[in-house]
C-alpha cells in the first residue's frame, strides 16, 4: 500500500513539474501584457479552488487570527514575482527567465542567514558561488550580445528574490493552514496585488479576444492549480530531499519545450552558464536537506 502511494506521488510530482513547465508558454500564447496574464492566472484560480476551500472555512480558526497575514503576504510576494517574470518573458528567452527566476533557494537561505541568524554550511556557499557564476555568465553574455535580453535577465533575477520571499512567508503560513487554505489565501493576496499593479501600469483588464481568455483560464487551471496542488501533494508523501531539487527540472523542461514551440535554441554560453547555475542551485538545495532529519 505504501509503495503504491509512493509511485502515485512520483507520478503526481512529474505532472506538477510538467504543468509548471508550461507556465511560460501560456504567457507567450496569451499575447497580453505579462502582469495581466499573471492577474488572471491567480484570479481564476481563486474561483476554481473555492469549492475545496469553502468546507474548510468553519474548521479553520486561524482564518480569524493574525496568522492570515502570512498567506496574504505570500500572495503579495508571488504577485511581484509573477508580474516581473511575465514581463521579463517579453525581453529575454524562456530558458533565461525561468532559470534566473528559480534562484529563489539562494535568496531564501541568505534571508534566513541575515534575518534569522541561521548558520549556513560550507556546501551552501559553494552552491551560491556556482549559481551566481552561472547567472553572471548568462547576464554578461546577454548584455554584450543582446542588451534587450540583459534587461529581461535583470527582471528575472528580481523575480527570484520575490519568489524567495514567497517561500519564507509560506513557511510561516503552513504552520497555521493546510495546503488548500494556504493556496486559496495566496490567490486572494496575489490577485489584489496584481490588480493594483496593472492599474498603476495602465494595463487594460478587458477587451481581449476569446483565445486569450481561454489561455488565461488554462494557465490558472494548469500552472496554478495542477502545478501547485501536485507539488503540495508530493511534499506530503515524498522526502523533501526528493521534492526540493525537482524545481531545478522546471527551467530545463521549459527550455526543452521552447525549442519546438517557439524556436528558442539556447546558445553555447547560455547552456554553459545555465548548467553551472543549475548545479549551484542543486547544491544549495542539498545543503538545506543535510540539516533536516529524514
Amino acid at each position: 500500500m505504501a509503495q503504491n502511494r509512493s509511485i502515485t506521488a512520483y507520478v503526481v510530482l512529474g505532472a506538477g513539474i510538467l504543468a509548471l513547465g508550461f507556465s511560460a508558454m501560456f504567457v507567450r500564447w496569451a499575447e497580453a501584457p505579462g502582469p495581466v496574464t499573471a492577474f488572471y492566472r491567480m484570479f481564476f484560480s481563486v474561483f476554481l479552488l473555492f469549492p475545496l476551500f469553502a468546507p474548510r472555512i468553519k474548521q479553520t480558526p486561524s482564518l480569524k487570527k493574525s496568522a492570515i497575514l502570512f498567506p496574504l503576504l505570500a500572495g503579495a510576494s508571488t504577485a511581484c514575482d509573477l508580474g516581473l517574470w511575465t514581463t521579463a518573458l517579453g525581453y529575454t528567452t524562456i530558458s533565461n527567465a525561468t532559470l534566473l527566476g528559480n534562484t529563489s533557494p539562494l535568496w531564501v537561505a541568505l534571508g534566513a542567514w541575515l534575518v534569522f541568524r541561521q548558520k549556513l554550511p560550507g556546501k551552501f556557499w559553494l552552491g551560491l558561488a556556482l549559481a551566481l557564476s552561472g547567472a553572471t555568465l548568462i547576464l554578461g553574455t546577454d548584455f554584450i550580445l543582446h542588451p534587450r535580453f540583459g534587461i529581461g535577465d535583470v527582471m528575472a533575477i528580481f523575480t527570484g528574490f520575490f519568489y524567495g520571499l514567497y517561500f519564507l512567508f509560506t513557511e510561516k503560513s503552513r504552520e497555521h493552514f493546510d495546503s488548500i487554505n494556504h493556496i486559496w489565501l495566496v490567490g486572494i493576496g496575489a490577485s489584489a496585488t496584481l490588480f493594483i499593479i496593472n492599474k498603476v501600469l495602465g494595463h487594460s483588464l478587458t477587451s481581449y479576444p476569446t483565445q486569450t481568455w481561454l489561455i488565461f483560464l488554462s494557465t490558472a487551471f494548469v500552472s496554478q492549480l495542477i502545478g501547485y496542488m501536485a507539488m503540495a501533494y508530493a511534499q506530503g508523501h515524498l522526502p523533501a530531499s526528493v521534492v526540493a531539487p525537482t524545481m531545478i527540472l522546471q527551467p530545463v523542461l521549459s527550455t526543452i519545450l521552447a525549442i519546438p514551440l517557439f524556436g528558442e535554441i539556447p546558445g553555447a554560453w547560455q547552456i554553459l552558464g545555465g548548467t553551472i547555475a543549475l548545479i549551484g542551485i542543486y547544491i544549495v538545495n542539498q545543503s538545506h536537506q543535510t540539516k533536516k532529519p529524514a
